[in-house]
């Protein structure tokens, strides 16, 4: 044996599945902020989901605002402020002690006498782009001078499609092509010719529309050129990323909120519901209630792209539901912004930030960003690129039905149809495409809304879990409700969205623990859905999901139905 051969030292091996989950792209597409990586990352890169667009010379200008926009304050807006406000004083603190509050007129005679402090003469200069395109967080160091058209492709959850410029479905899809190419160029190193070496995995509404996910599996897989991809429902992610094989789903973005109940891998149709109204919404009813208390920094304009961040900060440091919290409290904040002093305001404020996030309870607040929808996911209609859609086997199936019977007669006589009528008379509703939604179609009925006023959260939950199917869903429902998103982030909420439950839950499951899960495995609320896909995409029963590109150019949206992971 040779002494002098030197020994080679052994590394242990990547563990394939780890190979393999950085050739994946995870897309989680939201009114506000785009988060994507790879399914290898610990977390996504978090971006503005916005575009700039240089304006022509005589071109239209248009801007979609970066919060709703508001309306005028009415009188039940008012009437509910006053409510939550009552309610509140009548609570009791943890010790029993009965809660107090400080008088808004005096705590707006505090900030009228409030003077800034100046921290130092500038905030710096704006950021002069020579780009005809900007995407994302750059986008907040455009002066609001230069001439730039801001879009927003996503709105309410949905695609953004308005009469403006830039509002037709083909503008949008440019929109976010320019986006996720120029964020995965810019952070992950990956240009668009290098995109055919990695598959793609997009999140989507639960309550979906199914020309939108058409093209959005065109774009990612002809426009943008992935290998391959895949769809996942939100709600259905948020519970692979928490590690739960039920819940009842509540996820509060920016500007919409969405229940459903999900079980193994399953969103159960009829339990869809989205609201008009999320985290940007609060910010707005929190801004409404900082000027009734003589909010000082009196210039402060939410359609200001950079105010509208601040508040937006104000609301995410000042607001909580914490009922040992009583009286006026003071707090701090710094303006800072491009061509202007930096200046420290100190203020005081009381319930207001309280009362803001429980307007999710009280969504009469709502009211000030204008009237809300509620939407559902409704049958399909049919698709004239799919001929053979759930319509179609639904008649197949009555055809097949009634030949069936007409056999029977001919062989047994024609006694066998009188006696056999009342067992084989078919409801077309009840007939199903797929096995999923079998036993949920029989429970389809309309979420109830007042006339004029809007679905809160709490009764969201509630007729959400009432459409469930069975007794034992809707008992294993109560008992896991998983908190979603990054509009709900507020201390001490879950307690209150605990106890307006419990106190309108059916009588049949009072016995039952009603369980909140806010922050699962301590992860942030706002990643929850994008960690769920990640982990989706490296499963081995994954590989049933993906679709090829030469597979859509062939079969289109007929290979949606038969790959999706949910009922098309």
């Amino acid at each position: 044996m040779n002494k002098n051969l030197v020994t080679m030292p052994v590394y242990p091996e990547t563990p394939p599945e780890h190979i393999h989950s950085k050739s994946i792209i995870v897309i989680h597409p939201g009114s506000l902020n785009l988060r994507i990586g790879r399914a290898s990352d610990l977390n996504p890169v978090t971006v503005l989901h916005a575009v700039a667009r240089k304006r022509l010379k005589l071109g239209y200008k248009y801007q979609d605002s970066f919060l709703p926009s508001r309306v005028a304050v009415t009188q039940e807006m008012e009437e509910a402020r006053l409510q939550v406000s009552h309610t509140l004083q009548s609570c009791l603190q943890s010790d029993g002690r009965r809660r107090y509050a400080t008088p808004p007129q005096q705590i707006a005679a505090f900030n009228r006498r409030v003077q800034p402090e100046v921290l130092s003469t500038t905030g710096g200069e704006w950021t002069k782009f020579e780009s005809d395109v900007i995407v994302g967080n750059d986008i907040l160091r455009i002066n609001s001078h230069e001439d730039y058209n801001i879009h927003f492709p996503y709105r309410r959850g949905d695609f953004n499609i308005h009469s403006g410029p830039g509002g037709s479905m083909t503008a949008v899809l440019a929109d976010l092509e320019t986006i996720w190419s120029y964020v995965l160029e810019t952070n992950f190193n990956i240009d668009k010719k290098s995109f055919r070496l990695y598959k793609a995995v997009l999140v989507v509404p639960d309550v979906y529309n199914r020309t939108y996910l058409r093209e959005l599996v065109t774009l990612l897989l002809v426009k943008m050129g992935f290998k391959s991809c895949f769809l996942v429902q939100d709600h259905v992610a948020a519970t692979f990323g928490s590690g739960l094989s039920y819940a009842c789903v509540v996820d509060v973005g920016d500007q919409k909120t969405s229940v459903s109940c999900v079980e193994d891998g399953i969103c159960h149709r009829n339990t869809r519901v989205r609201i008009d109204y999320g985290g940007g919404d609060i910010t707005q009813v929190f801004f409404w209630l900082l000027q009734k208390c003589a909010f000082p920094y009196k210039t402060c304009n939410e359609q200001n792209k950079l105010d509208s961040m601040l508040l937006r900060k104000l609301k995410e440091d000042f607001c909580h539901v914490n009922l040992d919290v009583c009286g006026s409290q003071e707090r701090t904040f710094i303006l800072k912004q491009p061509e202007r002093p930096v200046l420290q305001y100190t203020i005081q404020v009381g319930d207001e930030c309280i009362v803001a996030p429980l307007s999710l309870f009280t969504p009469e607040l709502f009211e000030i960003t204008g009237p809300k929808q509620v939407y559902t996911q409704k049958p399909s209609l049919g698709d004239p690129e799919d001929p053979h859609d759930e319509n179609y086997l639904r008649e197949s199936r009555k055809k097949g039905l009634k030949e069936n019977e007409q056999n029977s007669a001919d062989a047994f006589g024609e006694n066998y149809l009188e006696q056999s009528g009342s067992q084989n008379v078919t409801n077309d509703d009840d007939i199903v495409v797929d096995g999923i939604d079998s036993a949920v179609i029989t429970t389809d009925k309309d979420f109830v809304v007042n006339p004029g006023q809007i679905l809160g959260l709490d009764q969201a939950v509630l007729q959400s879990i009432d459409r469930c199917p069975n007794e034992d869903l809707k008992r294993k429902m109560y008992g896991c409700i998983l908190v979603v998103g990054g509009g709900m982030k507020f201390s001490g909420i879950a307690t209150w969205l605990q106890n307006r439950i419990s106190l309108q839950i059916p009588y049949l499951y009072r016995g039952e623990q009603l369980d909140i899960i806010t922050n699962p495995r301590d992860m942030d609320s706002a990643m929850v859905a994008w960690k769920g896909a990640s982990i989706m995409s490296c499963l081995e029963t994954a590989h049933e999901l993906w679709i090829t590109a030469i597979e859509w150019e062939k079969f289109g949206v007929r290979v949606l139905r038969e790959r999706a992971p949910f009922t098309w």
